[in-house]
């Protein structure tokens, strides 16, 4: 029974921002799983050739869609090529996000809007519409990629904070308007965790790494794997009455206030 809960074999899960780091390991592990995994990206046919040859090299079942997910014409396209040639989507995770690290007196509105558009406009604008068919079908999973920052404040990080502290309570206001269909809609919110944008400050005697260490309850950055199984449990049929919540895979940073500086 425990198994069957968990299974996600044969379920079509589209994941947004997929070609590389969180995205793609999240993606991994439903296909490792048995998820027919749909990459997307934007930056370049490349990053999603590439990556496509590393899912397929694990034996993941896998296919590229180059889109622009704060385009709504352009992933109304995407959707619906997806759906006619692969199948139905069972599983929406909309990973894909930027930050840019700005002190909010010094930042420009452009900067700030985009920010919003990509890590909050679109997270809305691909639901739209994979949840459409969703909700014809009476079946579906979303997953939002949320952050410690929808609980948190940090410095010169002020615009992407905003955006997922809204993602936080769209991902609510998701759930409250979907559930009725047999659509659950969580998400999951990483703490900090050993990537190749992290590897050159992961070092002993770096500020930001003794930070994350002495500040984290596990004592260490996360590995990008320990994100699939939050991914499994939120797209399988364990989680069927779930809705709305957001579950934080951070080693335990939210859970405390953390540490004096005497305590080792």
């Amino acid at each position: 029974m425990s198994a069957e809960l968990f299974n996600v074999k044969g379920k079509i899960a589209l994941v947004t921002g997929s070609t590389h780091g969180l995205g793609m390991a999240m993606a991994r592990g439903l296909g490792l799983a048995g998820a027919t995994i749909i990459v997307n990206g934007n930056s370049s046919q490349q990053k999603i050739d590439d990556a496509l040859e590393l899912y397929k090299s694990e034996g993941i079942k896998a296919f590229g869609y180059k889109f622009n997910v704060t385009e709504e014409a352009e992933v109304i396209e995407a959707v619906s090529k997806i759906e006619s040639e692969v199948g139905p989507i069972d599983i929406l995770i909309n990973n894909a996000g930027i930050i840019k690290r700005t002190p909010l007196l010094e930042m420009e509105v452009a900067d700030f809007k985009e920010v919003i558009d990509i890590d909050l406009v679109s997270p809305f604008i691909v639901s739209k519409h994979v949840v459409k068919n969703m909700v014809k079908r009476q079946e579906g999973k979303v997953i939002n990629i949320c952050s410690m920052m929808s609980e948190l404040g940090r410095n010169s990080v002020g615009a992407y904070a905003a955006a997922k502290g809204g993602l936080k309570m769209l991902t609510q206001n998701m759930a409250t308007e979907w559930a009725k269909h047999n659509i659950q809609v969580n998400g999951i919110g990483p703490g900090y965790f050993a990537t190749s944008q992290t590897e050159p400050i992961r070092v002993d005697g770096h500020p930001f790494n003794d930070f994350i260490i002495n500040r984290t309850p596990a004592a260490k950055w996360g590995d990008p794997n320990d994100l699939a199984g939050a991914a499994i449990f939120l797209s399988s049929k364990a989680s069927d009455f779930v809705n709305g919540h957001v579950v934080y895979v951070d080693g335990g940073i939210l859970a405390t206030i953390g540490k004096p500086s005497n305590e080792d």
